[in-house]
């Protein structure tokens, strides 16, 4: 985790470090600035932390111009020695106000508040993406060239997929094959991937085509279908996990 402390004063900035290696040694801080000045010139040029931490006093103004200046959106906890900017604080992404002299405890509540609020960012952001993986419309049917005519290929039907030569070959349960001017990546994209898994560079295979399971050389896995396929499906050690994974949920 990234935080970028704005202080004037070197003392309360190194003890301000001093306090946040013992309370959070993940906590990485970026820099310490002085001003506004090289505040405005450090987001310039820099991502925008994690976390800030900002004195409201500097040498060369008020620390609320920044924020006229430079759209802050990470949370903001703000050290100062005066309590009269309390509630024009919290009118930014502040988080909490503390007081100077920092004290322990307070910076390990306010850093309670950061993590409470990450972790409930992250709950958040899992759940709009499982959200939008649930709204993705996968394929259900493909239309394939055969000779003058299109004919459908429901999804189901497809036992694996296989990269031959350089073309892409798709076999059905019924053992008919069908080339497309696709490419195995371009493929997974449209095929659910809760029944569909990519084993390796040259196969995709489907969930009801698999047989069984051999271990293989090197803590590999051999998959062996249904149907008749052109040569072994493995899956490298790097995969297994997620193979095994896929495969039991």
């Amino acid at each position: 985790m990234n935080a970028l402390i704005v202080e004037d004063e070197v003392l309360a900035a190194m003890a301000l470090k001093k306090l946040l290696g013992e309370i959070s040694p993940e906590t990485q801080v970026q820099a310490v600035l002085e001003s506004i000045e090289e505040t405005l010139e450090w987001f310039d040029d820099n991502e925008m932390p994690d976390l800030l931490f900002m004195d409201i006093h500097l040498a060369d103004g008020s620390a609320f111009s920044v924020f006229e200046k430079v759209e802050i959106t990470c949370p903001v906890i703000f050290t100062t020695a005066y309590d009269e900017y309390a509630l024009k604080a919290f009118e930014v992404n502040s988080i909490d106000y503390l007081l100077k002299p920092i004290n322990k405890k307070d910076l390990k509540r306010a850093m309670g508040k950061f993590k409470t609020l990450v972790s409930s960012r992250n709950h958040l952001q899992r759940f709009l993406t499982q959200m939008d993986s649930e709204r993705r419309r996968y394929k259900k049917c493909f239309l394939m060239p055969e000779r003058d005519r299109l004919v459908p290929l429901p999804v189901k039907n497809i036992a694996y997929v296989y990269i031959d030569t350089k073309t892409v070959r798709i076999v059905t349960f019924e053992h008919k094959n069908y080339y497309v001017n696709m490419t195995l990546d371009d493929l997974m994209e449209q095929l659910d991937p809760e029944h569909f898994f990519r084993a390796n560079r040259q196969f995709i295979i489907s969930r009801d085509a698999i047989k069984d399971i051999s271990i293989w050389f090197g803590n590999k896995l051999s998959i062996n279908l249904s149907v008749d396929v052109p040569e072994k499906i493995i899956v490298s050690k790097a995969k297994v996990s997620e193979f095994k994974t896929w495969f039991l949920n």
